[in-house]
């Protein structure tokens, strides 16, 4: 192998990987109408998203193996607590948002997905999951106006 590929390491791929898909992602999006901060058309979001995201990758790309120590590789367990947490809360976020609302599918969804970790108390999933609910109410139903209502009752 040439020396230069030794070089590479999974940061190095990952960062041009986010790059490519964040230019190809803010391409695609200029190609719909852009509109204006206050009034977004279908390609501002696309080529906003797109544009950072290319720029971290540019930055992982830079910085891959600064400062690196070799890490000893361990073989851990599966950690099936955390899969099962985080698979059941999407399903819980579905059902419950179908006939709850935002605000109930939102305090589930992060409540569950707290308990994938396993240092997480129940006071702390509790307030993670107030703190979130009311970001998810301001930024989705009162910024952005989501047609997804708050409460929905059956």
């Amino acid at each position: 192998m040439r020396h230069w590929m030794k070089k590479l390491r999974k940061d190095h791929l990952g960062g041009a990987l986010m790059f490519v898909m964040g230019t190809g992602a803010a391409l695609q999006g200029t190609t719909y109408r852009m509109g204006t901060l206050s009034r977004m058309g279908p390609g501002y979001f696309p080529v906003m998203v797109g544009t950072v995201l290319a720029l971290m990758g540019v930055a992982i790309f830079l910085t891959a193996g600064v400062g690196e120590r070799p890490i000893p590789k361990v073989k851990l367990p599966p950690e099936w607590r955390a899969w099962f947490c985080i698979g059941f809360s999407v399903v819980a976020f579905m059902v419950i948002g179908l006939y709850g609302g935002l605000v109930p599918a939102t305090f589930a969804i992060v409540f569950i997905s707290a308990f994938a970790d396993r240092q997480n108390s129940l006071r702390n999933a509790i307030l993670l999951s107030a703190a979130m609910t009311v970001i998810a109410v301001v930024v989705f139903w009162w910024a952005l106006q989501v047609p997804f209502p708050l409460f929905r009752w059956g």
